[in-house]
């Protein structure tokens, strides 16, 4: 056992993520799977929540962490930051072909077009799925949030949208498609007011990430303790609905090339 591994052993495996949602419903998430990593792992894990995109961003590159769950934006933002030092270990199988959903309770809404000269919020400035993507898809169908959109606002999370579109305070929103799929299976959005008019195509998205500099046999460690979780199993049943995962894949830096290319013709990554 190198010294290197000996300090790590000794350390306590730090994880994080992008708060998407609200922190309760991260911190839900979060416990189980701790538990799991705990065991899998043979150390001490802990979740550290972080108050916005780019806290997640700089924690990984800054080596605060051990491992953050990503969007693919902010997945392509660490590993610039951090000088091509992140390393996406595994992603969820849904990932692979991720989709965003425009929403809107207005009639007269029924495509990208519709949006002209009206409000519309998107979710985080650093979300993927909530602003990267829906600007792309946007600006492809001639649309500039910018110019040709009375107002844009940014709620900072999925949930939030779905709030602010429900209680009228935009014409429309766009945020991830899995988010909304939940809030319709738990009934909590009227669907009878507030519905789905765009659906983008699929791209890569969320993923679990860690810095390069980490152990070689602890970054296997993880990524088999996530492509091991099988819905077989009660516990594995459990932390993949909670991280609404059929299973895990394993992931690659190249998949993540379309979103850093969409993300540089959008003017959204310095």
């Amino acid at each position: 056992m190198g010294l290197a591994s000996q300090v790590y052993a000794e350390q306590v495996f730090k994880i994080t993520a992008i708060p998407d949602e609200s922190p309760t419903e991260l911190a839900r998430k979060a416990a189980p799977l701790v538990k799991y990593l705990e065991q899998k792992l043979g150390m001490k894990v802990q979740y550290t929540p972080v108050s916005d995109y780019a806290a997640a961003v700089e924690a990984l590159a800054n080596k605060q962490v051990d491992m953050a769950w990503f969007g693919g934006f902010t997945f392509v933002q660490a590993n610039v930051r951090s000088g091509g030092k992140a390393v996406p270990l595994v992603q969820r199988e849904e990932d692979e072909k991720f989709k965003s959903v425009f929403i809107t309770s207005e009639p007269s809404i029924n495509s990208l077009a519709d949006l002209k000269g009206k409000t519309l919020s998107f979710g985080s400035a650093s979300s993927t799925s909530g602003h990267l993507m829906p600007r792309s898809f946007m600006l492809g169908a001639k649309i500039d949030p910018d110019k040709d959109l009375k107002r844009v606002a940014f709620s900072g999370a999925h949930d939030a949208t779905i709030a602010a579109v429900s209680a009228g305070k935009v014409d429309a929103g766009a945020l991830n498609i899995s988010v909304w799929d939940k809030f319709v299976a738990d009934k909590k959005v009227d669907t009878h007011i507030v519905r789905v008019f765009y659906t983008t195509p699929a791209y890569f998205d969320y993923n679990w990430t860690v810095h390069a500099d980490m152990p070689a046999a602890l970054k296997d460690k993880v990524s088999r303790a996530f492509l091991e979780l099988s819905p077989a199993t009660p516990e594995g049943k459990e932390l993949l609905a909670l991280q609404r995962a059929t299973r895990f894949i394993p992931t690659k830096a190249e998949n993540y090339k379309g979103i850093e290319a969409a993300a540089r013709s959008a003017g959204l990554l310095k």
